[in-house]
């Protein structure tokens, strides 16, 4: 019996990239709260690659400004 499909088809796109490709060097902002908060839940762990759609270098940068961001108390350790 064959599988159904459930679900987006959709991949999910990098946010920080352009069409043309990835800048260089990859920089996300830690003073960008509204932007950090989008890629963190609301216990304040940061989305999988998987989940939030960035490439590689731009998870990296992210993961890099949120640990800023909490170090600087921008943004809480611990959730709600």
């Amino acid at each position: 019996m064959p599988r159904k499909k459930f679900g987006r088809n959709r991949k999910n796109r990098c946010r920080f990239c352009t069409p043309e490709g990835c800048p260089r060097p990859a920089y996300v902002d830690y003073k960008d709260i509204g932007l950090l908060k989008k890629l963190c839940t609301n216990q304040s762990k940061m989305f999988s690659r998987k989940r939030s759609g960035n490439c590689a270098a731009f998870q990296r940068a992210s993961s890099a400004a949120v640990k800023r961001a909490r170090f600087m108390a921008l943004l809480p350790y611990v959730g709600e």
